[in-house]
């Protein structure tokens, strides 16, 4: 059993809790389910480390440290599950790179892979991603050195020691050895994912012959309910999502929490018209969207400053204001220019939009693909007429909006993996400015700085949980922010995290935005002996 415990921060509600083995992590991760501890929102298992979100308004964090150093590991509980036979087509990019890492041959390494048995340990990532250990100990890879900005659903890869198939379209840094046509995440069947913990898989080569439709990821919730009238959408140059404030405490399924990017912009809407702070509302995206009613509403649109032109249906052109609520009659279209900042608005319909929730929640995961589907030109959206209370006619206070061209300072709690990072890189993140890229959505940004920051060594880092708003770090050195619908676990080291408070602003940050990052709290790890 290892000797001592490392907790390393990883923002400023979360830790990670270093441990010696994957046996270690699943032996706490099950004494706590055991015997919750209060305060705890979530627990995210890895490789060798267990992450622990939780409540600093309900729990110490020192205390929660302590009495996590006092479980007792020893502990090992024993995995049993079904056992899946896997075809897959052996056609991966990385075929003959993972060859040439082992020093074998195309044919051979896919004999090795096919030879194999594997065992799931662990889930994360996204939905229905599992981590499989190999009894084949040679087959341990690097992960790329800088991860593709789109990976297939059903791709078979492998990354360190294990194993994975991607469950739906995403980022991706492991390495693509072919493709499978099953699906593992259908909310269609009685257990969604596919692939459990304790389960155990053999791969066989696909039969050509027989054909093999490769499929893509599958969607849980369909889009909006739709409704013979409502809310159609006239315009939407980009699609619009349902949003609200996510899907918290489903970690342990590979869920992650989504929900707004700008969640005080969200609340804000939702206050504007007399809705409950959590009420589905749209997300939209450099404006250039457009709605018309068949009946008297009322809306407010708030978040990244769009101008609101209004056409009545008598002929009339005006402008709604912003951040208040203003209604609309039967007839009347209403456009969002794109905004003049920022690049997220927020539309609120008093009583709230008729979606389907997944999990409890509206909201729509990009990544996980959960939730309601895009909402895109002459979708008709339906109201679902909930109850509302009094609408917030007072005017809100001023928020920045950042432009491209401006500069963006955000704090940053170092750690979890600061110390992987050589003290000039350290300093670096925090001397030199870093760009926000075009390459950003939902999941993160990808940010470039004229200077790369550099490790204090080649090893790789076993997969592990991360946070909202980690910085995390490729081999390419060029960090890439991680936003709401992130992948809940990772294998690139997170050399500090954005602070809670500084959230929003980073979901609003449009491309050519220049950001520094400021230091908040030093790199302190804390360990205990068990």
């Amino acid at each position: 059993m290892v000797d001592r415990l490392r907790f390393l921060p990883a923002g400023d509600d979360a830790f990670l809790i270093e441990l010696g083995d994957l046996a270690e992590t699943l032996a706490m991760l099950d004494a706590l389910r055991g015997a919750p501890l209060p305060g705890v929102m979530e627990a995210v298992p890895a490789a060798r480390t267990l992450f622990i979100r939780f409540n600093p308004d309900t729990t110490d964090r020192r205390a929660l440290i302590a009495a996590l150093a006092d479980i007792d590991l020893s502990a090992r509980r024993v995995q049993t599950g079904e056992t899946f036979e896997i075809p897959v087509v052996y056609d991966g990019e990385d075929l003959s790179d993972v060859a040439d890492i082992l020093g074998c041959s195309v044919k051979d390494l896919v004999a090795r892979h096919m030879d194999a048995t594997y065992t799931v340990a662990f889930t994360g990532f996204a939905p229905g991603f599992a981590y499989m250990t190999c009894d084949d100990p040679t087959l341990d890879v690097p992960r790329r050195k800088s991860p593709r900005v789109s990976v297939p659903a059903g791709a078979v890869a492998l990354g360190g020691k294990f194993c994975g198939i991607y469950p739906s379209d995403s980022p991706g840094g492991w390495q693509l050895l072919g493709r499978t046509p099953v699906k593992m995440w259908d909310t269609g069947r009685d257990r969604a994912a596919l692939l459990a913990p304790g389960d155990r898989v053999r791969f066989h080569r696909a039969d050509m012959k027989r054909g093999v439709s490769i499929s893509g990821g599958a969607r849980s919730g369909s889009s909006v309910k739709r409704a013979a009238e409502g809310l159609l959408v006239t315009r939407a140059d980009r699609p619009a999502l349902f949003q609200d404030l996510g899907r918290p405490g489903h970690a342990d399924q590979g869920v992650g929490e989504s929900g707004a990017l700008d969640r005080a912009s969200f609340i804000e809407a939702n206050l504007c018209v007399g809705n409950s702070r959590d009420t589905a509302a749209l997300e939209v995206t450099f404006g250039a969207f457009g709605l018309k009613t068949d009946r008297k509403i009322t809306l407010a649109v708030t978040g990244a400053p769009c101008a609101l032109a209004v056409q009545s249906a008598t002929g009339r052109r005006y402008w709604a204001p912003l951040a208040r609520p203003f209604e609309l009659e039967a007839g009347d279209d209403l456009l969002l220019e794109p905004p003049s900042a920022g690049m997220r608005s927020y539309i609120a319909l008093r009583g709230g939009f008729d979606v389907t929730r997944v999990l409890s929640s509206a909201a729509t995961d990009t990544l996980a693909k959960i939730g309601p589907a895009p909402v895109v030109q002459g979708d008709l959206l339906a109201p679902a007429g909930l109850p509302a209370g009094e609408r917030d006619m007072s005017a809100p206070g001023h928020r920045y909006m950042p432009k491209p061209g401006n500069t963006v300072t955000l704090d940053v709690i170092l750690g979890p993996r600061t110390d992987w990072f050589t003290a000039q890189s350290v300093a670096l993140l925090f001397t030199q400015e870093w760009k926000v890229t075009a390459e950003a959505n939902r999941v993160g940004i990808r940010l470039a700085g004229a200077l790369p920051l550099e490790r204090c060594g080649t090893a790789e880092l076993p997969s592990e949980a991360t946070a909202i708003g980690s910085i995390q770090v490729p081999h390419s050195g060029q960090p890439v922010l991680f936003l709401a619908d992130r992948p809940l676990t990772g294998g690139y080291p997170v050399i500090g995290v954005v602070a809670r408070h500084h959230l929003d602003l980073c979901g609003q940050l449009p491309g050519g935005v220049r950001i520094r990052f400021k230091p908040v709290a030093a790199f302190a790890p804390f360990v205990r002996s068990p």
